[in-house]
């Protein structure tokens, strides 16, 4: 008999603002002010750059309407660890939650905070020293904010997704209209060296537009799923394509490409103070810290709830807490705090840049599964679902083709990273083997005294 999903504990209080914010909010983070750099040395030129973040937003379009067609009709709490389930079978749907819970969401958690910290630092003034602590304190202060009513969470991703506006409508301005260089056309030769390949630079662009799926795991939690949840994945994917594009455009026209090349990570920060002064570009600065504070407001409003959803499956070593929502709230307290302490300890041991591109390859096994499975879908439930994703079979072909694209080019670039994170993952089958073998003799203990005690 096929499980049934489980019944929705979680109020349903996220309308279509709150879900565009935290869709746009969540993806708008670190990666289009941090990546120009490192897409630029790959593309090899700039108008290559341009185009991979374009192909890079469009694949993740295709992604978006092929999965809003999934999600309309699994409307739960767990986003993608549900849908995996429900196609593949429980073995496959624990891996994608397991995967999310232990890889994923805490690494791109850390990343997110790690690069942030590069600017809090450059923004205070202080040594490189003062990373870590200024990135862990930031993460335990969201998560803090998180173990309340998700209403909380929510606003604070509405006014963070305005906020954020500011320094990005700042940037754009500012380069397409005061900027002095041809954003096309500036060749591998300006730049000295180039790295990769336009493959790599897509990958690059990729964790720029990635969390647009995280708005599925409070699928439990909007009103009317069906209509909201669709409406919300296209319009922000889309936003944010015509953002990342035009910041990009932006950054070229103000900057030339062999600046961009030397800067790095550091590519933003200059462009803010050469743009607006000390400063201006010190407000400039603020805007964006604040734009990656509201980017990982929405991983910590939306990861928990995976690890709440596999908690009420009993999935994970200590179900019974994690599983835990506070009385009035309705906050998965327990679970937050499990994603506070792994992002931490991540943040520890691995630097942003490296984790950002094995959290891209770690959930695109996941998600090319997810995307073959509208075809199932379709077969299994004919034309009974409430959204249908247009040009099909084509948009769900492109995402396909995407998904493997982007697993063979990490496969070829970091194999030791990848492995390690597939490691990882493998994991997950003796931890769900011990998980139920113990919840097989719990349940058969309170079976024997049952029968026990009607014996008596």
């Amino acid at each position: 008999m096929e499980k049934q999903p489980p019944r929705e504990e979680m109020k349903r209080a996220l309308g279509l603002g709150s879900a565009l914010s935290i869709v746009v909010g969540t993806i708008i983070g670190s990666g289009i002010f941090f990546k120009q750099g490192s897409v630029l040395d790959s593309a090899g030129n700039s108008t290559m750059a341009i185009l991979a973040w374009i192909v890079g937003g469009i694949l993740t379009l295709t992604a978006g309407l092929t999965i809003a067609e999934i999600g309309a009709q699994m409307p739960y709490t767990g986003g993608l660890y549900v849908y995996i389930e429900e196609l593949y079978g429980r073995v496959w749907g624990f891996l994608a939650g397991w995967m999310q819970v232990i890889v994923y969401g805490p690494a791109i958690i850390a990343s997110v905070a790690g690069f942030m910290s590069i600017l809090m630092t450059n923004f205070f003034g202080l040594s490189n020293e003062w990373r870590v602590p200024l990135a862990v304190v930031t993460i335990l202060a969201i998560g803090f904010m998180n173990m309340f009513e998700n209403k909380v969470g929510a606003a604070f991703a509405v006014v963070t997704t305005i906020g954020k506006l500011v320094p990005i409508a700042a940037i754009i301005i500012f380069g397409l209209f005061w900027g002095h260089n041809n954003a096309l056309g500036q060749t591998v030769g300006e730049i000295h060296s180039a790295s990769g390949n336009f493959g790599v630079a897509v990958l690059a662009t990729l964790f720029g537009y990635d969390g647009w799926i995280l708005i599925a795991n409070l699928g439990g939690e909007i009103k009317h799923p069906q209509k909201v949840l669709p409406q919300a994945i296209i319009i922000g994917i889309t936003a944010v394509l015509v953002i990342y594009t035009l910041i990009t455009v932006a950054v070229l026209r103000f900057l030339p490409a062999s600046q961009i090349h030397t800067l790095g990570e550091n590519t933003t920060a200059y462009l803010a103070t050469a743009a607006f002064g000390q400063i201006g570009g010190k407000l400039l600065s603020a805007g964006i810290i604040i734009s990656m504070m509201g980017t990982i407001n929405g991983k910590m409003l939306t990861f928990p709830r995976i690890v709440y959803a596999m908690a009420k499956r009993r999935d994970l070593p200590f179900s019974r807490y994690l599983a835990y929502l506070t009385p009035k709230a309705k906050a998965p307290v327990v679970a937050t705090l499990f994603i506070i302490v792994l992002a931490t300890i991540l943040m520890l041991f691995f630097n942003p840049d490296r984790l950002s591109d094995l959290c891209v390859f770690t959930v695109y096994c996941f998600y090319t599964l997810a995307f073959f499975g509208i075809f199932i879908l379709r077969k299994r439930n004919g034309n009974h679902r409430p959204f249908s994703t247009p040009l099909y079979p084509w948009i769900p072909i492109i995402a396909i083709a995407g998904g493997i694209f982007v697993l063979i080019s990490e496969v070829i670039n970091d194999p030791a990273g990848v492995i390690l994170f597939i490691g990882v993952v493998i994991v997950g089958l003796p931890v769900l083997y011990l998980v139920k073998k113990l919840d097989q003799r719990r349940v058969e203990k309170a079976l024997n005294i049952k029968n026990n005690n009607l014996k008596k």
